[in-house]
C-alpha cells in the first residue's frame, strides 16, 4: 500500500470565516463540497468542514484523512495487519473511501482518487 500523504481534519463554525486564512496560509484555492449535510472545503493538506453538531461529532472521532493509491488495497493491507475496516470503501467526490479503526484504537480515513 502507497501512501501519498495525510489530510488534517478541522472542524469550524464558520466554514466562510476560515476558508481565506487556510487559502492564504496553504497558498492555493479551496475545493469545496457538500457531503451528508456537512460543508467542505479542500484547502492544501486542510479539510475544513462545518455543519450539524450531530455530524461534526463523528467526523472529529477520525484522526486524520490518509491517501493511498488504492482503498482496496489499503483494505487488504488494514485487515493483514489487525485493523478493522468499519465503513466502506464507498465513493467520494474524488474517488473511495473508508474508515478503519487501527488496533491501537486511533480511526483514519483512507481515500484514493481512483474512478468512483
Amino acid at each position: 500500500m502507497d501512501i501519498l500523504g495525510a489530510t488534517l481534519r478541522v472542524c469550524v463554525d464558520d466554514l466562510e470565516t476560515a476558508v481565506p486564512f487556510y487559502e492564504r496560509l496553504a497558498g492555493g484555492r479551496a475545493l469545496r463540497f457538500e457531503r451528508g449535510g456537512v460543508q467542505v472545503a479542500a484547502v492544501g493538506c486542510f479539510l475544513l468542514m462545518s455543519g450539524p453538531e450531530a455530524e461534526l461529532e463523528v467526523l472529529r472521532k477520525v484522526t486524520a484523512t490518509i491517501a493511498v493509491t488504492d482503498v482496496d488495497e489499503a483494505h487488504r493491507v488494514l485487515t493483514e495487519l489487525g485493523a478493522r475496516v468499519i465503513a466502506g470503501p464507498l465513493p467520494t467526490p474524488a474517488g473511495r473511501n473508508l474508515i478503519a479503526l487501527h488496533p491501537d484504537g486511533s480511526v483514519y480515513e483512507y481515500a484514493d482518487r481512483g474512478g468512483v
